[in-house]
């Protein structure tokens, strides 16, 4: 049955939406360039033609800090990875008198883990909420899993463009079907015309052209429709391919236009330069149409079954045109009934095949065009927006009568996320860095090349730019690119012979010393293993994971206790992705109760610590504690490590401030302790901790201890000075007696950034994970 039988125009219907005066469309928005914001521009516009006098307004997601020019309807910006953002867009709504959210979701627009940080601004909001999902997972990693039903509690409906993606809303993420809604992709309302009647305006009179358009990204696959062009052209010579898009922003970012190189070289291996043209740009709607206007076939490669909707598919079959595509799901449901054609994915010979038999068949083809066109009758914006608003009409009269309190949820929120983390800033990191790594120093924000590089700011660097890429959504701070350079230089630092890391490097990239420091060797496994734990690069994940095993068995004979908790982090992080390597683990388990004995030798009750001394990152030995501790289910070493942090920071404490041990002198057993320098690298290593022992026991001091510490940067300490430069986004050096060291060297600056990651992603997840209160009756 057709669209247009089974939806008639319901504006009859609307007469008046009582007590619905305001709407507010979260996503992003136009001039950005990206299918959802032409997809969030048209639902508005649609809406406030049927609607004209209610208010719909826009809060755009941005990403990028510079944001774009936008239009009028556009009344407030988030920006994708700030955190404090959302929180503000939730009052701005709130006080704004907005009746009706309508989010447009897609995971990759909004800022943390699987783009949790939406679910802060939602779970402020007091008015309904309407999610329009743009993607739903069929095996979807827990996290997204996670974030999809959180988004789902706290929407009163929850709009799919397809069947199929109901069927997994209710099958894998349980969703009840009454709070599931289907409203087609909306399309612009087109008049059935003969693909002829342009193609002079485009020099392509007399050709058959095949056309595919959208941002172009390797997932399209282009390139499986010019390997079949060759046998096209042998039976129809007159074949044109139109590859119609510019390359997509976040893919010319990380990748360049590297996809469309190949397609440019595949074009001149096959000899089809005659017959293909590449627009490299982002068109307008009005000469997008005409584009579509002027093709015969076309033409949806895509490489996977794993694409829920497709604004382009909707687009060809609204303006009528003859389909073949790869049977991903919505072309699958969309091309039903001889509405197009499917092939196989990445046949170029089924897809010839049917390209060839299209041509050959006039009658065919237009009864193909006439079936799409008449199916999407109903899915024109006119109707999809009068659908749009019947829901929210309906929503709110529900909310009227079942109104859902959410005060428990809000309440939680707002306990983790009081405190506002600064937006993250690279410009530092990637001024010290160069071809070679990351340099050690630097003279007030200039680098220090005198004193070279070391192993140790190389490892860091790699956790950071890995950490960064995995929990920021950071598309477009070259992460990957700077991660290659950190993990070259571990690689280059290794010595295949002693199967130790070399240290220090001088700045003409001689070695200073045969064999680094235990200290070092055991931070370059611990942010190795961190990595293995997070890559998605395959290169970068295979040369990391090869590192990591290399290195291993060296830590074997080591007796540091600060050497032997970096490599028990490396190694719990490392055992998270390869959980079953029975020799990591042995050799954790030695290290594990190496370190335990360490602490049950040297500890009393006034000083529960292996060592007579407290020097620098102490509290990265009771975090290796509780990670091993809690992995090896041994209770005795989590209490340890509970038990030394809680004195660590009963210690390093005043005034309800964070005052870690001084390096003039550290702090020995029976004696004073040093009160300067205070150094970056005490404040992560305890955020760090702190962190670990709150997911341990979910105790919220450990929560407020890791926010304490943290604050030390912003200028909670001894001097009421900050130690973060928000302008370089570097930290300085240290706090001295009479003030601030000015030098913002690496180590600083990665401890600053490893604890802004870490707090950025614990807010995340514990926004995730805050339970959600029950609809009202239940």
């Amino acid at each position: 049955m057709s669209i247009s039988k089974k939806v008639r125009s319901t504006a009859s219907a609307l007469k008046q939406y009582q007590g619905i005066h305001s709407v507010a469309v979260i996503g992003n928005y136009m001039p950005r360039r990206c299918g959802i914001a032409t997809f969030t521009t048209d639902l508005v516009e649609g809406l406030s033609v049927q609607a004209p006098d209610m208010n719909i307004w826009v809060a755009a997601m941005n990403d990028r800090p510079e944001g774009y020019l936008y239009p009028d309807k556009v009344r407030f910006e988030i920006s994708q990875n700030k955190l404090s953002d959302y929180g503000m867009a939730s009052q701005f709504l709130n006080i704004s008198q907005t009746d009706i959210v309508c989010v447009q979701h897609e995971y990759g627009l909004f800022g943390g883990p699987a783009g949790g940080y939406l679910l802060k601004l939602l779970g402020e909001l007091r008015m309904p909420v309407v999610t329009t999902l743009h993607t739903v997972l069929k095996d979807p990693a827990p996290d997204y899993r996670d974030v999809m039903c959180r988004l789902s509690d706290l929407s009163d409906k929850l709009v799919v463009m397809s069947h199929e993606a109901s069927v997994f809303l209710k099958d894998i993420y349980a969703v009840p079907e009454d709070k599931i809604a289907f409203i087609h992709h909306g399309i612009v309302d087109t008049p059935f015309i003969d693909p002829s009647f342009n193609k002079d305006k485009f020099d392509v009179e007399g050709k058959k052209v095949l056309l595919t358009f959208g941002l172009l990204s390797p997932n399209k696959g282009i390139e499986n429709v010019l390997r079949a062009l060759p046998a096209v052209i042998e039976k129809h010579p007159d074949v044109v391919y139109i590859v119609l898009g510019a390359t997509h922003p976040h893919i010319l970012k990380s990748q360049g236009d590297a996809y469309r190189i190949l397609l440019q070289q595949l074009v001149r291996k096959l000899d089809l330069a005659a017959h293909v043209q590449f627009q490299n740009r982002f068109v307008e709607q009005k000469e997008l149409w005409e584009f579509l206007g002027i093709a015969d076939i076309y033409v949806t490669p895509y490489l996977n079954e794993a694409q829920i909707t497709s604004g382009t598919l909707a687009y060809a079959m609204g303006a009528g045109k003859a389909i073949i595509s790869t049977p991903y799901w919505y072309a699958t449901e969309m091309l039903a009934e001889d509405r197009g054609r499917l092939m196989p994915f990445n046949d170029p010979d089924a897809m010839a095949a049917q390209i060839i038999d299209l041509l050959d068949n006039d009658v065919a083809r237009d009864a193909m065009r006439k079936k799409a066109y008449m199916f999407s009758r109903g899915a024109v914006w006119k109707e999809v927006s009068n659908q749009y608003l019947q829901l929210f009409n309906d929503v709110q009269l529900n909310r009227d009568t079942k109104p859902r309190p959410r005060h428990a949820y809000v309440a939680h929120i707002k306990a983790i996320t009081t405190f506002e983390l600064p937006e993250i800033k690279l410009d530092h990191l990637k001024t010290l860095t160069d071809d070679t790594g990351i340099l050690q120093h630097a003279n007030h924000t200039i680098p220090d090349r005198s004193h070279g590089y070391c192993t140790d700011d190389n490892a860091r660097a790699l956790l950071a730019a890995v950490m960064g890429r995995k929990y920021l959504s950071a598309n477009g701070w070259d992460l990957d690119r700077l991660s290659g350079h950190y993990l070259g230089f571990l690689q280059y630092a290794f010595d295949e012979k002693s199967e130790r890391f070399r240290n220090f490097m001088t700045y003409s990239r001689q070695w200073t010393e045969a064999v680094g420091s235990e200290d070092s060797h055991g931070r370059a496994l611990w942010c190795l293993g961190k990595a293995v734990a997070m890559l998605d690069n395959p290169g970068h994940l295979a040369m990391s994971t090869t590192l990591f095993k290399k290195a291993l068995h060296a830590v074997e004979d080591f007796t540091s206790p600060r050497a032997i908790a970096f490599s028990l982090v490396g190694m719990n992080a490392y055992l998270e992705k390869f959980s079953g390597d029975s020799d990591v683990r042995r050799i954790r388990k030695v290290l594990a109760e190496r370190l335990f004995t360490q602490f049950k030798r040297n500890a009393t009750d006034n000083w529960p610590w292996p060592e007579n001394t407290l020097n620098y990152a102490n509290g990265k030995l009771p975090h290796a504690l509780l990670l091993s501790g809690r992995r090896l289910q041994h209770n005795d070493m989590i209490d340890m490590g509970l038990i030394s942090l809680k004195w660590l920071l009963a210690i390093q404490t005043e005034d309800r401030h964070f005052v870690p041990v001084g390096s003039n002198g550290w702090y020995e057993k029976d004696c004073l302790k040093a009160r300067f320098d205070q150094q970056p690298i005490e404040a992560n290593a305890m955020v760090e901790a702190c962190v670990e022992a709150f997911n341990i026991t979910r105790d919220n001091t450990w929560f407020d201890s890791a926010v304490m510490c943290f604050n030390w940067f912003l200028g909670h300490n001894d001097l009421n000075l900050p130690l973060y430069d928000p302008i370089t986004g570097g930290c300085r050096d240290g706090l001295m007696a009479d003030g601030i060291n000015q030098n913002e060297g690496a180590e600083s600056s990665l401890a600053w950034l490893l604890s802004m990651i870490i707090l950025q992603r614990l807010y995340a997840e514990e926004i995730v994970n805050q339970p959600v209160s029950p609809k009202a009756g239940e």
